[in-house]
């Protein structure tokens, strides 16, 4: 560890009794013994990308975050490097080992220049034997805290620290910072820190010291330093939490030197990076994302519009942690309730940021990543659902699924999903693989098509070699899909934002008389006939139970997995009453206002 000893002195120690008090952990600590433990401390100022503690090794000291902020990682048996969660202002970490004389569990590694207080064992048997109840209790809680995954942090964090990168002449990045600072400033209060060589402070502890000050009265900082100016770029890189990629639409899309340079930095793989590309303010259709990831360890790419709000607030939900995802669960007529819920979405301003959706959800879920209305996707939905379908030969389905290719393609068009503004997938059920598929580039049609394809009914959708079917055999609601899209590459303490899934099966009564010892086509007539009033499934009911009883199986671990999961009440709608169309959309909305008032944190400005 390259560190610089700090000296621990009467207005050093006043300001780490500061940080300790602001601490959640260390805030019921009575003064003299928050005195004693500052005075303990042996401070040291660490460079970012520096490694503290390593993986196996003895563990002899504990730290106390004083400002700045901490990696924990590990490397898995094949090398591959995990990345676990930040240690942030007021957070302690090694103190397990320190205690139980056992070796270090993972490396930690410092994010940026940060302050760190080391506690050696001496100097915590020392307290220990002065204060022996109280420090007891504070570290006890620390390691409870840590088990259990409770941030300890400051009662007021530090504000969040990320850096713009421009890959590109064209970029005009004091724009791209103004339309951010405008997003962040509806968030919290936010600084821009513009750094160049001019101002740059030969004293580290100096400037980070500064730095702590604007983290202070600030929730987040945005940093800006001309890459031409080598040594404040690389202060500005030291000083960051995440890195933000900015390029240009018009930009070729391979990997520019900036990027190379800053690979080779200490740290670069630990920071959060992300990928936005800048469009004209006018553009209607974004440039494909697919090709820009390539050669590229960034979170997601976020195609955006010059001074478009609404592009600039979802990508500052993703730096923030607090986008949400939305999945729509299939379920026929039933699914139009998704529609109610997504009214009363737009009615309380809660944002959707990803949307993903199996059979019906992905089909109303791609017209609402396209933009459009929800009267219009009512009137499109309702036009392709009530189109019919011919019988065919039953050799690979009972119908052709021509007819909802032709209307698929017409109403989706050349749309591509890798083209949208608002991420979008589809589910679908992979026959050849045995595993859900979850279909994000490509045509739109495509993909819902596949999501919309019973297995039997309809014949499956070829992608690739691959054959997909109706996703709801294994998973209605793909709530893992979301869960895996709206995280991040880092296995981090708290997720990055919130799934929110809606599911509109209803797993109806498939049972016969107890009597009863065969089905027959001529009992099934007789029901139809209204000859016989006893219950004889159709073979659209058996089909249907049949490619959703996988959903229906692990309903209890999707909802596990999902932050909200909501069930409007559909029961009493037939699975094909596409004419109550305006009832199913109402009893959802209802339902969803209703829940609405239990999670403010959703609405689009932080309450």
């Amino acid at each position: 560890m390259n560190g610089i000893p700090v000296a621990n002195d009467a207005s050093r120690c006043a300001r780490t009794v500061e940080v300790l008090r602001a601490s959640r952990l260390f805030e019921a600590l009575e003064p003299a013994l928050l005195e004693a433990l500052a005075g303990s401390l042996e401070i040291v100022t660490i460079s970012g990308g520096s490694a503290i503690f390593r993986e196996s090794e003895g563990a002899d000291s504990m730290l106390i975050v004083l400002s700045g902020r901490l990696r924990v990682s590990r490397r898995n048996a094949e090398g591959s490097l995990l990345l676990y969660n930040e240690i942030t202002a007021g957070e302690c970490v090694g103190e397990t080992g320190m205690i139980l004389r056992q070796a270090r569990t993972a490396d930690v590694t410092a994010l940026r220049d940060s302050t760190l207080g080391f506690l050696g064992r001496s100097a915590y048997e020392s307290l220990l034997a002065r204060f022996p109840v109280a420090i007891n209790r504070v570290f006890s809680q620390a390691i409870y805290n840590q088990l259990r995954h409770q941030p300890q942090h400051l009662r007021r964090p530090r504000a969040e620290s990320f850096v713009l990168v421009p890959l590109s002449p064209e970029v005009d990045i004091e724009g791209v910072a103004e339309d951010l600072r405008d997003s962040f400033a509806r968030r919290g209060r936010v600084h821009v820190l513009r750094l160049s060589e001019s101002d740059r402070h030969g004293d580290r502890q100096v400037a980070i010291d500064q730095l702590e000050t604007l983290e202070t009265a600030h929730d987040f900082l945005l940093m800006l330093a001309d890459p031409r100016e080598p040594e404040a770029f690389r202060q500005a890189f030291r000083q960051a939490d995440q890195l933000v990629f900015v390029a240009a639409a018009t930009q070729p899309t391979g990997r520019m030197p900036i990027e190379d340079r800053l690979a080779g930095e200490p740290g670069f793989i630990l920071k959060r990076q992300h990928l936005v590309v800048v469009h004209d303010v006018d553009e209607s259709v974004p440039c494909s994302t697919r090709f820009w990831k390539d050669g590229r360890s960034v979170e997601r790419v976020y195609p955006v519009r010059f001074g478009n709000a609404d592009d600039y607030d979802r990508l500052v939900r993703f730096l923030t942690g607090s986008a949400v995802g939305l999945v729509l669960g299939g379920g026929g007529a039933r699914g139009f309730a998704h529609l109610g819920v997504l009214r009363a979405f737009e009615e309380a301003g809660v944002p959707v940021d990803l949307i993903g959706g199996n059979s019906m959800g992905a089909l109303i879920g791609a017209q609402y990543a396209l933009g459009a209305s929800l009267d219009d996707i009512c009137r499109q939905t309702l036009w392709f659902a009530q189109g019919g379908e011919h019988p065919t030969l039953p050799v690979v389905s009972l119908l052709s699924g021509k007819r909802l290719a032709r209307d698929l393609e017409k109403l989706f068009g050349e749309a591509l999903i890798e083209r949208l503004w608002r991420p979008y997938f589809a589910a679908a059920c992979n026959l050849t693989r045995a595993c859900t598929t979850v279909q994000d580039s490509g045509p739109i049609w495509r993909a819902v098509l596949a999501s919309n394809s019973p297995a039997g009914l309809l014949p499956p959708v070829p992608r690739g070699g691959e054959l997909l079917v109706d996703g709801a055999i294994l998973d209605n609601v793909p709530v893992a899909a979301m869960r895996t899209r709206l995280g991040t590459p880092l296995e981090m303490r708290h997720g990055n934002g919130t799934v929110v899934a809606i599911d509109v099966d209803v797993q109806d009564d498939l049972s016969v008389e107890p009597e009863m010892q065969r089905l027959s086509a001529w009992r099934q007539t007789k029901r139809f006939l209204r000859l016989d009033k006893r219950s004889h499934p159709s073979i659209a009911d058996i089909l249907y139970r049949a490619g959703h009883i996988g959903g229906l199986h692990q309903r209890e671990r999707t909802m596990a997995m999902a932050d909200i999961y909501l069930q409007p009440p559909v029961s009493e709608f037939a699975l094909m009453a596409y004419r109550r169309a305006p009832e199913i959309i109402e009893a959802g909305y209802r339902y969803a206002r209703q829940e609405i008032e239990r999670w403010q944190h959703l609405r689009r400005t932080p309450q």
